[in-house]
């Protein structure tokens, strides 16, 4: 596939600022339910006008330029401006802890650094090197440096927009880091609208609206919220807070909406919360009610427009999937890496098999290696690690294909299905392997648990940690329910599961954590992935006491 400048995203941009100058691109919401609407005219004016003062300030070529913040409108102008000066991204999450942010900072060259909305800014400015100026966004908490408003007003809109060469090296994404130091992914501009060009399937147009809110640090929010918000020229609103993010979704009613597992699971028990399961699925089975049930819940979650719903990061449980299927929500899975700027495999409308992420998507090729790892060929290969030669050549095969360290199958019709991590593989005292993803899977199907790990390296059996669902923790905390009848329910699910396992997968039991795993705490990473060696060492200490105790359920 050749790639030309016209189809990078600076060009495009420019497209739909000649084309649709007064269209709508980025709404930013900014409390109390109000908002500010940019189109592509002003939009493009405040990242030209950055763009030259970027230029102005004498930085080497192709520099490094970093980005923190939550994602905001602003977040975006300044990624087209630092494209538009001749230099290089780098976004950051905006939850790192000091020490990563200046490993990330250090390690990239960082010259500037862009501070946009944030909770948490002292953490942040600790880790930031003396030696790198910032420039605060609009919503950014007081930094005390040089204002984006102010630099808009002081300078002209820069004039011409360079051309970019499609492999030049667009941005460093840093990943989230389930596991040691995170890595520096480079993508190229043409590896960043490769999807765009080869996937013609997924009919996308300016009249569609989008919400943005999975970090833009990561590449698959990078991919879809700015990447196909740009190429496509679809309308991208922005998330105010957590609190208000029902809210966000009505106030957006997004055509395309992509989530996680976690949050879909979350909207479930939200559901549930007020219309329990049994009596819910007795409404879904009347022939003149069930449509009008259905879409009263997806228009309460704001989800009633939505063409295409997608799923990512980890394994969803089938059971979810079908539950929203029956409300009317084809819930498609995809997968990707940073690696391969998300662009890998996913399902389709009309022919998506539960628990499994789909097949190759358009110009990707896949394989199994002898060991069961998903092998992946994409046009949207990263150029590889940045400063790490060695660490690219481990992941990359003679002939080009990514090592995903994915275990994984397929079936008759070319589907993928994720069966675990390579490195996630444990081995029982009775030296059996233990796969904990799909243990994992069906514990959270049953709605008790909204988040699990499945452990015990070197004892007899497996056990579970698990943590409450959200509607489950408000229900014991005021009493409504006791915990004597969720263990009930627990040990029920733990029966039902273990029938399904091989004998040396069975767990002896499931604890109940004390408190949810949070970002916060380190439990997840920015993407809500579970960081299992954390988890892992935190319940350590407690685990040989649960196993002395022989219940199949115990509470932390």
């Amino acid at each position: 596939m050749k790639i030309s400048g016209d189809d990078l995203l600076l060009a495009r941009a420019a497209h739909w600022e000649a084309s649709t100058p007064d269209k709508v691109f980025l709404t930013q919401p900014h409390g109390g339910g109000q908002t500010t609407d940019y189109t592509w005219r002003q939009t493009m004016d405040q990242a030209r006008r950055m763009a030259t003062h970027l230029a102005g300030l004498d930085l080497p070529p192709r520099s490094q330029i970093a980005i923190v913040g939550k994602n905001s409108a602003h977040w975006i102008m300044a990624d087209l401006a630092i494209w538009m000066a001749g230099h290089v991204s780098v976004p950051l999450y905006p939850t790192l802890s000091s020490e990563t942010a200046r490993k990330i900072l250090e390690h990239s060259e960082a010259r500037l650094l862009f501070v946009g909305k944030l909770d948490d800014w002292p953490t942040i400015k600790a880790g930031v090197p003396s030696w790198v100026p910032v420039i605060e966004l609009p919503l950014a908490p007081d930094t005390g440096a040089l204002k984006w408003q102010e630099v808009i007003a002081e300078s002209a809109p820069l004039a011409a927009i360079p051309q970019r060469d499609p492999g030049e090296l667009a941005t460093i994404i840093y990943t989230s880091g389930t596991t040691g130091t995170p890595k520096g992914v480079m993508l190229s501009f043409g590896g960043m609208v490769a999807a765009m060009l080869e996937d013609a399937r997924t009919e996308v147009t300016p009249q569609d609206r989008y919400l943005s809110y999975l970090p833009l640090a990561h590449s698959y929010e990078r991919y879809v919220g700015e990447g196909v918000g740009i190429f496509h020229g679809v309308q991208v609103y922005f998330a105010e807070s957590l609190e208000s993010f029902l809210q966000d979704l009505q106030r957006a009613r997004p055509t395309l909406f992509c989530s996680v597992p976690r949050l879909w699971m979350k909207f479930q028990s939200g559901v549930h919360a007020k219309v329990p399961p049994r009596k819910l699925q007795t409404l879904l089975s009347i022939p003149i009610v069930n449509s009008l049930v259905r879409r009263k819940i997806l228009k309460g979650l704001g989800l009633d427009q939505a063409r295409y719903a997608f799923s990512g990061a980890a394994p969803l449980a089938p059971e979810v999937i079908d539950w929203y299927r029956r409300l009317g929500l084809e819930l498609l899975e995809g997968y990707g890496m940073s690696e391969n700027h998300s662009y890998s495999h996913a399902s389709e409308t009309g022919d998506a098999r539960s628990g499994y992420v789909g097949r190759s998507r358009p110009g990707v090729e896949t394989r199994l290696s002898e060991h069961g790892e998903v092998l992946v060929k994409s046009p949207g290969m990263m150029m590889g690690y940045f400063k790490a030669p060695e660490m690219t050549a481990d992941v990359i095969t003679a002939d080009g294909f990514l090592r995903t360290g994915d275990r994984g199958e397929l079936d008759d019709a070319g589907r993928l299905r994720i069966t675990g991590r390579i490195k996630e593989l444990f081995k029982t005292s009775k030296g059996r392997y233990v796969a904990p993803a799909p243990i994992e899977n069906k514990l959270l199907s049953a709605g008790l648990l909204e988040q699990c790990c499945v452990t015990g390296s070197g004892y007899p059996q497996p056990h579970a940690v698990g943590v409450l669902a959200e509607n489950l923790r408000a229900l014991l905390d005021s009493g409504r329910v006791q915990r004597a009848e969720l263990t009930r329910k627990l040990d029920a699910l733990l029966e039902e599961v273990n029938r399904g396992l091989e004998p040396h997968e069975r767990l002896q039991f499931v604890a109940v954590a004390k408190d949810a795993w949070a970002i916060e705490n380190e439990f997840l990473t920015p993407t809500m992935k579970m960081r299992r060696a954390r988890i892992e060492e935190r319940y350590a200490p407690l685990a040989e006491g649960w196993y002395a105790a022989g219940q199949a359920v115990v509470w932390e």
